[in-house]
């Protein structure tokens, strides 16, 4: 188990540099195309000059991570020695077709079919995030001899896997791969604030993983947080591209599907802290409009309400990202418990 940690970690470093090299040539490519983010004219005006910048960065990150995930597979095939598993397969299948559905979404945003800086219908999105969220739940409940921790629960504290009935496990995990497919897409706000949350987060549930001996598991994890890295190099503030829908539905649905291969589905609200909290924020947000007519938030999600409260870009995401860290931390640790 320990040896593998080594490989993983080299995944990693490979998916980063393999995303960085071909990054720029991406980027130019996306500019002479024109597909540039279109800005909701609602937002503070700190966003408005970013109207333009090039957006389907998600690419950056899926497109490594399918070519090595895949070549593990391949490896693993020719190789038996090879620590990998068919499961692995499970994240990569929501990652890649959440992607699909993201890219639509942009690709309705930048050609402008419907109001300035949106895509396609909330409900065919959420149509459509439901269908694949639930095909996977199906799988993982009903095949599990290749998930060894699918329709179970692990609650902090005890440590004893409580086997949940599939009837109730499968509506669960839909949810939990909705929900948190939505919420890293509210928390893709600002330049690099989605993506060095979502590596800590992947990073935190690669050590689950390893502590459990999941090593294809790992990989993957430690595959995604090399690839979130090298999406960060052109995402840092000031961003060169946007991840868009592309990469936030995916990695949100990605990291929910792990999280239930861990049974350790408990602590997403631990370990992504900020996306959960920048959700909770829109319901609140919402919910207050619609029955007391008053906003308790500047402005939703959270992190707008702290920009318009005098925050910079720059503290917010690195302020967000150290509450994000201490909760992955915490989420280890909890696991261990």
């Amino acid at each position: 188990m320990v040896g593998a940690l080594p490989v993983a970690l080299t995944m990693g470093g490979t998916a980063f540099l393999l995303a960085v090299i071909w990054g720029e040539p991406f980027i130019t490519i996306l500019k002479r195309l024109r597909l540039g983010k279109q800005i909701m004219e609602e937002l503070p005006g700190s966003h408005q000059v970013k109207a333009g910048t090039p957006t389907f960065g998600g690419l950056l990150i899926l497109i490594p991570t399918l070519l090595l995930t895949l070549a593990l597979n391949v490896a693993s095939l020719l190789n038996p020695e090879v620590a990998t598993g068919p499961s692995i397969l499970m994240p990569l299948f929501m990652l890649v077709s959440f992607g699909v559905l993201g890219m639509i979404d942009d690709w309705e945003g930048v050609r402008g079919a419907r109001a300035r800086g949106t895509g396609i219908s909330a409900r065919a999105k959420f149509f459509a995030q439901v269908v694949l969220a639930a095909i996977a739940a199906v799988t993982m409940s009903l095949f599990r001899g290749g998930f060894q921790h699918a329709n179970v629960m692990y609650i902090p504290f005890i440590g004893i896997p409580i086997q949940l009935s599939p009837v109730i496990w499968i509506p669960l995990a839909t949810f939990i791969i909705v929900a948190y497919s939505n919420a890293i897409n509210l928390a893709d706000g600002l330049d690099g604030m989605a993506g060095i949350l979502t590596a800590t987060a992947f990073a935190a549930y690669g050590a689950i993983a390893l502590l459990q001996g999941q090593i294809f598991l790992v990989q993957f994890c430690f595959i995604m947080v090399g690839a979130c890295f090298a999406f960060l190099w052109y995402n840092a503030f000031p961003a060169q591209l946007f991840m868009g829908d592309t990469g936030a539905l995916a990695l949100g649905a990605a990291l929910g599907t792990v999280a239930l291969m861990t049974g350790q589905w408990l602590l997403l609200p631990v370990v992504a802290f900020v996306p959960m909290a920048q959700t909770v924020s829109v319901v609140i947000q919402l919910g207050a409009i619609r029955f007391f007519g008053k906003k308790p938030f500047k402005m939703a999600p959270l992190h707008l309400h702290f920009q318009l409260s005098g925050w910079s870009e720059i503290q917010v995401v690195q302020r967000f990202w150290l509450i994000g860290l201490v909760g992955a931390m915490l989420g280890i640790a909890l696991a261990l418990m």
